[in-house]
């Protein structure tokens, strides 16, 4: 049974306590596709230089933030790692000439446990994480992904976690259902079409193509997880979600490949 590959942006971590759209979204995207056997989520929030995977018997929750309510650190998401699985994501990389390491003692950051938390809350499904490089680049990220895709034929999930859009310059206490603003839509709706249509050339390039690009993503770790995801997929991508918050997070998520059940918007 082959898996899809998804993107899902999981913006702020009270994503996990704040009742939002993409919030909503998340609680239900287990019942869009068969269970996986495995999943490996490509976490903006963990950068290397090099491609990193955590090996290890159970996932540590990392609350990795700061200033938020008690009730946010008191949520834990204990999923079992999968020692063999790590040592051949490694190997994939390898093959495709990544040097690639194995962490042994980091467990799950928020871009990754709080989307699983919300999608598959039991935590007894053997969870990966891999590393991002953000300074190697849109391309870069897309050849992870298409070395991984072999993965998608084990029934592992290959679930890139970012953010759309991620400005959080201006952030500035604006409430959670402020409007959008002009340029987020502009950005948002030149990805969408490139998404859709495939248009990978233009994807990698997003960066001198799209509008506003430099300003909704003034570094890049949040959206290089799409680009993974995209590498690891052969088929349509088609959107999942797509909402607002603070005005400049967009929380789109995509699916990239097969899904079973059918889609739902």
């Amino acid at each position: 049974m082959k898996l899809p590959s998804l993107f899902v942006s999981h913006g702020s971590p009270m994503l996990a306590l704040t009742d939002t759209p993409a919030r909503r979204f998340l609680t239900g995207l287990s019942t869009l596709l068969p269970r996986p056997r495995a999943i490996l989520v490509v976490s903006a929030h963990w950068e290397t230089t090099a491609p990193m995977v955590n090996k290890v018997a159970r996932n540590q929750t990392i609350h990795d933030f700061f200033g938020f309510p008690r009730a946010l650190y008191e949520l834990h998401y204990p999923a079992p790692g999968h020692a063999v699985l790590a040592e051949r994501i490694a190997a994939l990389l390898g093959q495709a000439g990544f040097a690639t390491g194995l962490e042994t003692t980091r467990g799950l950051d928020h871009g990754a446990w709080v989307p699983l938390l919300l999608a598959w809350p039991d935590a007894n499904i053997p969870t990966l994480q891999l590393s991002v490089q953000t300074s190697q680049g849109p391309g870069h990220a897309y050849q992870v992904g298409q070395a991984l895709a072999p993965l998608r034929d084990e029934e592992v999930l290959i679930l890139g976690s970012g953010s759309f859009t991620h400005d959080l310059r201006r952030f500035r206490g604006q409430p959670v259902n402020a409007p959008e603003s002009a340029d987020v839509t502009a950005f948002s709706n030149w990805m969408d079409a490139a998404i859709v249509n495939n248009d990978i050339a233009a994807l990698l390039n997003y960066r001198k193509l799209a509008p506003y690009a430099p300003d909704e993503h003034p570094t890049e770790e949040h959206l290089l997880p799409l680009f993974t995801a995209l590498g690891a997929s052969d088929g349509p991508a088609q959107r999942l979600h797509s909402s607002i918050e603070h005005s400049i997070l967009r929380m789109d998520a995509y699916n990239f490949g097969p899904m079973q059940p059918p889609l739902a918007n």
